[in-house]
């Protein structure tokens, strides 16, 4: 007969038991105050989306140890990458703005040049408009933005975006039809058609409060003693030599312009407007999600005028600093920061004055006259009954009215050709490309036909690149600086990220402002209804 295996006899230590039943109370019962400092951070309630009109990153560098105000709180506690570029080749400020929300290239966004941009004569401004600031409307913005993938999600999401500019407060927020208002060039902010037939009663009081009307008589100073800036406060070339040094006054009586941008003040206006927008429109308090955009334009103004390696550049980028402190320091009193998450960066950077470059670096750089190259070849096309403007120069970029030389029998492509020989040999030009070959040189790593790439929709008529020496202008630029290259120091911009989900720290790999959107995205738990350029940036969050 087969035996049944034995076991010993278990005993029951019912003290070894207690002693178990205590050690598992313990790792499930944790303090309260444990248990708090392990939930997840607030859900945000508001994005507050930063572009500094021709902020470089060569400022930070030079003068970062100066900061004090909020640019030194979102480095200091925030993520920062130092390696962040506008990857497309005009870089300008509208093609730039369509960038910053959309997380798609200008080829994507539409958005080739300023020109090219928002102006839109079938929607006029509320109120009238004036020289400066004309008829505007995102009509030839394409796709969606961030706002739109809020809404999607939650249809009560609501945008405020606020700016000097037509473009800088328009494009940021694409074709939706939110609270935008922008500067009317001479008295007052003001919105177009688009958006609405009138302003609402919170900015009709900020306009008659007479914010921007205050500043008239009053004088840009220093904000530090003289000594502490190693920039000369003299030269010929800064604003074609008017009003060339400090103090610099705003003029009692006004002309119709853009005057006001030209003055560190212009923040602060643009600041309280939009402080009062969060108040009056509640953003942030609500159930869902709010965007609040703004669009910041004085150091674009001043780095034309005076160039980037000014003295006013240097005080205007501590005076903006101090603005931002304050900026910040207002908002958080009006809404809980660990429900912000804060975003800055800027739609382009800025190359030296040509002239200042030249004689700093001991090289010719000039002011290129693309017309002597033209000329022969409009003057031909002229004679066979051709409009001129059928072969146009624009921001670098060839465009050829093909049907209109069609007709006359004439071959566009040996037009093309013919011109790609001519700019070629032409002094101050340092490339040219063909519209076919740009996929091509980009995949082998050319990086600035990478950017035109990125640059032209299919539907753009761009034949030819002509992209001129490093630190070169063209001729027509009415103003000592510009930018608009690919080159590097026209792309190079700062990107950071400030609020709950976000690691703090240096990151220093190459990004694209085209990352951003995807990544305030993935911070609100939204999804882009497009496929994007970019990509989050996964380094700066912290779940």
């Amino acid at each position: 007969m087969d035996r049944f295996p034995t076991f010993p006899s278990l005993e029951l230590d019912v003290q070894r038991l207690r002693s178990l039943a205590v050690a598992v109370l313990a790792a499930v019962l944790v303090p309260a105050s444990r248990v708090a400092s392990q939930q997840p951070p607030p859900a945000p309630r508001l994005v507050v989306h930063i572009t500094v009109d021709q902020l470089t990153p060569a400022y930070f560098e030079r003068y970062g140890g100066e900061l004090t105000g909020g640019l030194a709180r979102l480095l200091r506690e925030g993520a920062s990458y130092t390696r962040a570029y506008q990857d497309h080749a005009i870089t300008e400020t509208a093609p730039g703005h369509s960038v910053v929300l959309s997380g798609r290239y200008p080829r994507s966004t539409g958005i080739v040049t300023n020109m090219m941009g928002v102006p839109d004569p079938q929607e006029q401004l509320v109120g009238g408009g004036t020289k400066a600031q004309g008829p505007s409307s995102p009509f030839r913005f394409r796709g969606t933005t961030l706002i739109d993938w809020m809404r999607f999600r939650d249809e009560r999401s609501r945008a405020l975006s606020v700016s000097c500019k037509d473009r800088g407060a328009i494009l940021p927020l694409g074709r939706a039809k939110q609270d935008v208002y922008w500067y009317d060039g001479l008295r007052r902010f003001t919105t177009s058609s688009y958006y609405a037939d009138t302003l609402p009663d919170w900015v009709q009081r900020f306009n008659r409060s007479e914010p921007l009307q205050a500043m008239r008589g009053t004088a840009w100073t220093l904000l530090r003693d003289s000594s502490q800036y190693r920039e000369a406060d003299r030269d010929s070339i800064e604003t074609w030599g008017r009003d060339p040094v400090f103090p610099h006054v705003v003029p009692a009586t006004l002309p119709s312009s853009c005057t006001y941008m030209y003055y560190p003040r212009m923040d602060e206006m643009i600041a309280r407007l939009a402080l009062a927008g969060v108040e009056a429109m509640q953003l942030g308090a609500g159930g869902a999600p709010d965007l609040l955009a703004i669009s910041f334009s004085p150091t674009d103004a001043i780095g034309h005028n005076f160039g980037p390696d000014s003295r006013e550049a240097h005080d205007q980028f501590l005076h903006f600093d101090r603005t931002l402190g304050f900026f910040l320091d207002s908002l958080f009193r009006l809404r809980d920061p660990s429900t912000v998450i804060i975003s800055l960066t800027a739609d382009h950077g800025i190359g030296s004055i040509p002239e200042v470059w030249a004689r700093t670096h001991r090289l010719p750089v000039p002011r290129f006259d693309p017309r002597p190259v033209l000329a022969p070849v409009r003057r031909a096309l002229a004679a066979r009954g051709v409009d001129s403007m059928a072969v146009e120069l624009e921001s670098g970029a060839l465009l050829v009215d093909r049907a209109a030389l069609a007709a006359k029998g004439i071959r566009a492509d040996s037009v093309v050709r013919l011109l790609a020989r001519a700019f070629r040999a032409a002094p101050g030009v340092d490339r040219v490309y063909l519209r076919g070959e740009l996929a091509r040189r980009a995949a082998r790593g050319d990086r600035i036909a990478r950017r035109w790439n990125h640059m032209l929709p299919a539907d753009v008529a761009a034949e030819l690149m002509v992209v001129l020496a490093p630190h070169a202008l063209w001729k027509n630029s009415s103003v000592p600086a510009n930018h608009g290259a690919p080159w590097d120091y026209d792309a190079w911009v700062p990107l950071i990220l400030w609020g709950p989900g976000i690691r703090p720290g240096r990151f220093h790999r190459e990004v694209g402002v085209v990352d951003l959107a995807p990544t305030l995205a993935r911070l609100l738990g939204v999804e882009p209804s497009e496929p994007l350029d970019g990509r989050p940036l996964r380094e700066a969050l912290a779940r």
